[in-house]
């Protein structure tokens, strides 16, 4: 049962960015970065490109084989990454000089992701419409919590929805019980799962 994964590489890009930009084009997150509904048919396949290239250079995308979803995954150690002070600049020139809300959300985001410890890092998740409510979503994330809990690992993530924050709490994530607020935008909630306990069979 379920869809078959497998890891994305360089071939994938073009592929799993059309998915992201489809996903989130309409996503409060995404239209609070880009407010112009014309600026954001415009350069919002540009940041989803960016976010996919960090994650394939630096951390790890999984994808349904059928096309249909993928994750952006970064391990991070304990102590974080090193300080990269001019990231979210970089992905602002990148992605659109004139527009400082790609710069601020990175500053925002940055800020508020905790560094104590080490732990998987779910930096976006996408499911394409024609396969939602099939269990996709549930099954990428999962694949990679079992691994984290056979390593004693933590994992953390960003929920940009009460309905998305539902779901992860069915996952095993808690709240940290602040939110994360965009200036004159929408909220995201800061979720944190410690591993569970693997039991043998």
């Amino acid at each position: 049962m379920g869809v078959a994964i497998r890891r994305a590489g360089q071939d994938d890009r073009a592929a799993v960015t059309g998915l992201l930009d489809r996903v989130f084009q309409d996503d409060a997150v995404s239209g609070w970065v880009f407010p112009d509904p014309a600026d954001r048919r415009a350069r919002h396949g540009v940041m989803m490109g960016a976010f996919l290239d960090a994650a394939l250079a630096e951390g790890y995308v999984d994808v349904a084989v059928d096309g249909s979803a993928a994750a952006l995954w970064f391990s991070v150690p304990a102590g974080g990454h090193p300080a990269d002070d001019n990231g979210p600049a970089e992905l602002r020139q990148v992605v659109d000089p004139a527009n400082e809300r790609v710069e601020t959300i990175g500053q925002i985001l940055d800020a508020a992701h905790p560094k104590d410890r080490a732990h998987e890092h779910l930096m976006l998740i996408a499911v394409d419409g024609s396969a939602r409510s099939q269990g996709r979503g549930t099954e990428l994330i999962t694949s990679v919590l079992a691994r984290c809990d056979r390593e004693g690992r933590a994992a953390y993530l960003e929920a940009s929805s009460l309905r998305s924050r539902a779901l992860y709490e069915r996952l095993g994530f808690v709240w940290s019980g602040s939110t994360i607020d965009l200036p004159d935008g929408p909220q995201m909630w800061p979720m944190w799962r410690d591993p569970m306990p693997v039991h043998e069979a």
